[in-house]
């Protein structure tokens, strides 16, 4: 798949852990994310990953999505600066505040098999 540069804020939760791991997107594409964090990752690991789309972006009004990913590679750049690739197995909408519900809802993910 294209892969498209965007240099995104993102935040990242892993499995076991409450905080979120702040980080910016490297590259993204229909089916995967790119991304640099402070933290070892293993491959086959699930990732649930934040991401906020601009108005530049999105040409409409600013988006938030949620990913539920998977790790499939992992560089290591410095010790403790891992760059990490996700495939993407799900994603949800998530509403401005204002309105009645947070969430729209998971919706499949694209699985290409």
């Amino acid at each position: 798949m294209r892969r498209f540069q965007m240099k995104l804020p993102a935040a990242v939760r892993v499995s076991g852990i409450p905080s979120e791991f702040p980080t910016e997107t490297e590259n993204v594409s229909a089916r995967g994310i790119f991304f640099h964090i402070d933290r070892w990752m293993t491959e086959g690991s699930r990732v649930e990953i934040t991401m906020s789309f601009p108005p530049q972006v999105t040409m409409s009004d600013p988006l938030q999505v949620k990913f539920l990913a998977r790790v499939v590679r992992v560089h290591e750049k410095q010790p403790m600066r891992v760059g990490v690739a996700a495939v993407i197995e799900e994603y949800e909408f998530i509403r401005p505040r204002d309105e009645e519900n947070d969430l729209v809802g998971l919706q499949p993910g694209w699985n290409f098999g």
